[in-house]
């Protein structure tokens, strides 16, 4: 084998060093152009953001948000304190805003870093006893869940909760499986407060759903009621109108009845919340802030044919159908974290659903 000369191995090597200068700035310049984009992580109800603005987020932002969905408070409650840590933001109802607050599981809100708050609603923001001053929650969307009727199978009701003790609709109605919604609903069509701790008031809303509605119902449920509605198993359902449209077939959505009933009910107020120990605090602030922008609050409500009961200037953008008006809320009432009080719904609700 022929050997390599000195002079031309050094004139080799010289060259090696020059190319490796230069190549090595170049790599550590590209690898910063190609860096992994930043990661938000939110937790929030299922559908409840349009795919299309969180895609817009995610090119106007350079970030891609991790997307993990929860059926009740109270699952999501659950997931965060077992140690679901690695969320940024989450979507809970006004009385966990409370709860979550009172277990310190929220990051204060930095409202200097959220300029579109000005656009929320001054009647919506006096609601939120929760969390006075918003300092660690920003209002999302005000809404109920109501009642949706297939009306090509179920005629001449009532539209109130009463329905729920129709005899001939047995097996084919859900309520939700949440405590406070459907025991606020027993509360409400007896007149009485979503949020009452009176013992005869919740002895009586106890036996009207023992005894009334609970028999005729298929089961409580919050996951699936709104694929069964859409397929025909069910005819009645409690729900959000969300997930109710979002699984039926358009050309037959004129079949659904969708109503809040008369009497009121709970109504929520549910709010975006940074999470205590967030390693994206900034991203999240500018998500909550791209959210109350009024032509992205303008597409999240149309989406899914809200009204725009949160964000006042979205209210003129708006193009869309509205499955109900923020006027039908006018009887509900807002859930209220209990305290110690909550205890005696648990143990109601435990007896409600024994033997389901």
């Amino acid at each position: 084998m022929r050997k390599v000369s000195t002079f031309r191995r050094s004139i080799g090597i010289v060259a090696l060093v020059a190319a490796l200068a230069i190549l090595v700035p170049a790599l550590a310049s590209c690898s910063k152009t190609q860096a992994a984009p930043k990661k938000l992580y939110i937790f929030n109800w299922t559908y409840y953001t349009p795919d299309s603005v969180i895609k817009a987020f995610e090119k106007e932002y350079g970030a891609e948000v991790v997307y993990d969905t929860f059926a009740s408070n109270e699952e999501m409650f659950a997931k965060l304190k077992a140690g679901g840590s690695n969320y940024d933001i989450a979507f809970p109802s006004g009385d966990y805003v409370s709860i979550m607050i009172k277990e310190g599981m929220l990051a204060p809100i930095d409202h200097s870093k959220i300029p579109n708050f000005k656009n929320l609603d001054p009647a919506v923001l006096a609601k939120c006893g929760f969390d006075p001053g918003n300092k660690y929650s920003v209002p999302y969307y005000m809404g109920a869940a109501g009642i949706a009727v297939n009306k090509t199978k179920v005629k001449n009701y009532d539209r109130s909760w009463a329905i729920f003790g129709r005899k001939d609709l047995k097996g084919k109605m859900t309520m939700l499986d949440d405590m406070r919604e459907v025991m606020g609903d027993a509360l409400a069509h007896l007149g009485y407060s979503v949020n009452s701790l009176d013992e005869g008031q919740l002895a009586a809303a106890k036996k009207l759903i023992n005894d009334e509605w609970k028999p005729n119902l298929l089961k409580f449920d919050a996951e699936a009621f709104a694929k069964n509605f859409a397929s025909g198993d069910l005819w009645v359902a409690q729900g959000y109108a969300e997930n109710i449209f979002a699984e039926y077939d358009p050309a037959k959505r004129s079949d659904v009845d969708f109503f809040i009933p008369a009497e009121g009910g709970p109504m929520y107020i549910d709010s975006m919340v940074i999470l205590k120990g967030s390693k994206n605090i900034d991203l999240a602030h500018d998500f909550i802030d791209f959210i109350h922008r009024p032509e992205n609050y303008a597409a999240f409500v149309d989406a899914f044919g809200f009204p725009s009961s949160v964000n006042v200037p979205a209210r003129a953008l708006k193009k869309g159908d509205m499955w109900y008006k923020v006027e039908d809320l006018a009887k509900c009432e807002t859930k209220d974290d209990l305290g110690a009080g909550l205890d005696k719904y648990n143990a109601i609700w435990q007896d409600i659903r024994v033997g389901q």
